[in-house]
């Protein structure tokens, strides 16, 4: 009778031989790579309302304009801010703080910033106006948010009987939070000479003729952009501006 024996040298071997002949593991596919992560902090939105008594006439801003005699604070922060920045004007016209107004927007609380931009006017003045914030007396509202819905229709308020709203003057812009680094609002002022009436876009309106190239995009704007106006209305480069606001 032949006896096996078993060797332990050899069920080692035999071992080692079953491991190095065991597939490896797959590797792990790639992940897709990851959208930008929602925005933080506070964008911190000041409107200021300047009027001319001479004129009769008011107009916005939102960021400072171009020559810096019409100051807007609008920044973005880690603080809520809860009193409008303005300048004091250039002497003809001056703020009116009823009429201006601040909003903080908490940019961690959604996907989009939706401007409503809400323009009014009183035809015994022949005298328009835009509001992006609710005024501070809230006669004259604008429902700019920020929300993971992407808002398509403009809200506003209906005015106070002597100013009343212009929905073709009127519109909103939902911005991408997720889709750059900078938020870029562009300002843009436009005056009627036979009127001697001033208003401001900062998105563009609804029938399209009053154009602002308000984004968001990876890259900082440092030239404003405008439409041309409609002939009557025309652009006023030195009240217009931008301002590129770093999204934390």
């Amino acid at each position: 009778m032949i006896r096996r024996v078993w060797r332990p040298a050899v069920a080692a071997a035999m071992g080692a031989c079953a491991f190095v002949g065991m597939a490896a593991p797959a590797p792990a596919a790639p992940q897709p790579p990851q959208a930008r992560a929602a925005a933080s902090g506070y964008l911190n939105l000041h409107q200021c309302m300047y009027y001319s008594s001479s004129a009769t006439n008011h107009f916005s801003t939102v960021v400072t304009s171009s020559d810096g005699r019409f100051a807007a604070g609008t920044n973005v922060s880690g603080t809520a801010d809860s009193q409008v920045s303005c300048g004091a004007g250039d002497g003809n016209y001056q703020v009116v703080p009823i009429l201006s107004g601040v909003k903080a927007l908490n940019l961690a609380s959604g996907r989009y910033l939706n401007l409503h931009q809400c323009v009014y006017y009183s035809s015994s003045a022949t005298n328009h106006f835009t509001t992006v914030v609710t005024s501070s007396d809230g006669r004259f509202a604008a429902g700019t948010n920020v929300s993971n819905t992407a808002d398509s229709q403009v809200s506003c308020g209906a005015g106070d009987g002597n100013y009343q709203l212009v929905p073709i003057l009127s519109g909103v812009k939902a911005l991408d939070l997720t889709s750059g680094s900078y938020a870029n609002l562009h300002q843009c002022m436009y005056y009627s000479s036979s009127a001697s009436n001033h208003f401001s876009t900062v998105v563009t309106s609804s029938d399209g003729r009053f154009a602002a190239g308000t984004n968001v995009s990876n890259t900082a704007d440092s030239q404003v952009s405008c439409g041309a106006g409609d002939g009557n209305y025309q652009l006023v480069p030195i009240l217009s501006g931008v301002k590129a606001l770093a999204l934390g």
